[in-house]
């Protein structure tokens, strides 16, 4: 297992010190067992190049997932917009860590299998999301969204 954070073309900043451990630990709660998993943060304009490229889709976007999970191991990278994060925690009046925490559990959901392309489906990813991150906050989350 190993979960590795990267920052591309962008200034680096401090994530909970227990992020690690709360991946760790909502993957095996999956049911699944972590491996390799790297999480990339970059830029509103590389992560729009790599949604041009990868997936004709002219847009920003938060988080592209590139999933390589085999079986029941779970491993993949998870491009992270800082600032589309930044922008969204505004938009949904929530801190910038806690807008981390959502989109880096939203892409390990991913990884894990969920999928949010019917309503039905997300809203099962947005209840996944708020028991994860009530695990890293210690607080209830029931943050109702529409993106």
């Amino acid at each position: 297992m190993s979960i590795n954070c990267f920052f591309e073309n962008i200034e680096s900043f401090i994530l909970n010190k227990n992020i690690y451990s709360w991946i760790s630990k909502a993957i095996e709660n999956e049911n699944k067992q972590p491996g390799e998993i790297n999480i990339i943060f970059c830029s509103d304009e590389h992560l729009l190049k790599m949604n041009i490229e990868h997936l004709n889709h002219n847009f920003y976007t938060d988080i592209i997932t590139f999933d390589y999970s085999e079986k029941e191991i779970v491993s993949g990278d998870l491009f992270i917009s800082k600032d589309r994060v930044g922008e969204n925690a505004i938009k949904f009046n929530v801190s910038f860590a806690d807008e981390i925490h959502r989109v880096i559990i939203h892409g390990i959901l991913h990884l894990c299998g969920y999928n949010d392309k019917k309503e039905e489906q997300k809203v099962k990813m947005r209840e996944r999301e708020n028991y994860y991150l009530g695990k890293i906050s210690q607080k209830p989350v029931n943050q109702k969204r529409s993106d």
